[in-house]
């Protein structure tokens, strides 16, 4: 049953520079239409996926700090009316930091979010530009000053190993960040993705990213400063004040079911993996025509919702407990892992066992990819 809930508001407010969402620039959105369609893409997933109270509401996509408050709060309310809420439900939404949706903040507080989760990068400038962010630093920080007038709790991401990061710079900028005192941080990477402008970029030789090594020592001032701010990893990627994990997110890397509805949305039940149509207009009309705004619901194998709980859990430093998804997925421990790559990356201090459960190491979460790849049953890998 799904605890989780995650609903996809596809507009954007202006040229996105990050994904193909350009052509869900609207002139004009029809409110009315799109609660009546988002309520009943969500009634019809509650009749699949009810029975427990929801722990966990996100609100991503295109710009969805730019929703009017009135529709978030009848989503929320007719969330409540089929699930029910946990008495500490976490509400999340994704925000960008501009002026106009900080502008938004009290509004959306007052309509049931209790959470923020804001999209900074960066708080250079010339690293804004390049990243293709479309605010500058001082309104990023006006708005995360706003979004903590507002929210009881707030989160922000920041990307680093840019170009011409140094071990120096980025702990300068790192513990700047840090020092705003938010519960939660989301600290990236920089990715070369394929089919991206920085792709293009990098075979063309106008970006030169940082070698591995360069990387590497950039992660690892991550953790030691994040740790000591009181915010340790508790995923590769992500920082908390204990207590203040996402517990939205916490339920993708558990490997729990959650719902997903609006266009583009994705969710998880009963090893039912569920696609909504992406392009807003296709999306009211399957709603119309169906019920639903499903494109697609693919029962997954046993080994690939193995494959993926292992994939995910193994982000976490809690680790994953084998016995567990061994009862889960009716497959033995050999088919889950690899044991003799697990006691020699354990040897090496790149990964840890006890008892059950199997983790990776601070050590070992800068090449996380190279040690799942090793770890995860050759069986899994092949499925």
């Amino acid at each position: 049953m799904a605890r989780a809930l995650y609903i996809h508001w596809p507009f954007c407010a202006k040229k996105c520079p990050y994904c193909d969402f350009n052509s869900h620039v609207r002139e004009g959105v029809d409110v009315a239409a799109w609660q009546a369609a988002l309520i009943a893409d969500m009634r019809a997933e509650a009749a699949v996926v009810g029975g427990e109270t929801l722990t966990s509401i996100f609100f991503g996509g295109g710009t969805p700090s730019l929703m009017p408050p009135a529709l978030v709060a009848a989503l929320l309310a007719e969330a409540e009316r089929l699930w029910g809420f946990d008495p500490g439900i976490e509400i999340t939404l994704e925000a960008n930091p501009s002026s106009v949706e900080a502008a938004n903040f009290a509004s959306l507080a007052a309509a049931g979010i209790n959470r923020v989760s804001l999209g900074v990068q960066s708080l250079d400038d010339a690293e804004l530009r390049f990243l293709g962010r479309l605010h500058g630093a001082d309104e990023a920080l006006r708005a995360l000053v706003t979004a903590q007038d507002h929210f009881a709790r707030v989160s922000f991401d920041m990307i680093y190993a840019l170009p011409g990061h140094t071990p120096e710079l980025w702990e300068a900028r790192l513990t700047r960040a840090l020092g705003f005192g938010t519960g939660h941080m989301s600290l990236y990477q920089l990715t070369i993705e394929p089919g991206t402008r920085f792709a293009s970029d990098v075979r063309r030789g106008r970006l030169v990213p940082l070698d591995d090594d360069a990387a590497a020592q950039l992660f690892d001032i991550t953790q030691e400063l994040s740790l000591a701010a009181g915010l340790p990893a508790y995923e590769t990627s992500n920082h908390a004040r204990p207590g203040e994990e996402s517990r939205h997110n916490l339920a993708y890397w558990r490997y729990q079911d959650y719902a997903g509805i609006g266009p583009g949305a994705h969710g998880r039940r009963g090893g039912v993996a569920t696609v909504r149509h992406k392009k807003p207009e296709n999306f009211l009309a399957a709603v119309a025509g169906q019920g639903d705004g499903i494109a697609e619901a693919r029962a997954l194998a046993v080994s690939d919702q193995a494959a993926e709980a292992l994939l995910m859990g193994l982000r976490l430093t809690e680790g994953v407990d084998i016995a567990a998804l061994s009862a889960r997925f009716g497959l033995p421990r050999a088919g889950l892992i690899e044991e003799t790559a697990l006691a020699r990356l354990a040897d090496l201090g790149m990964m840890w066992a006890e008892g059950n459960r199997i983790g990776v190491m601070p050590e070992g979460r800068g090449v996380l990819d190279a040690l799942l790849a090793e770890v995860v049953a050759d069986t899994l890998v092949a499925a």
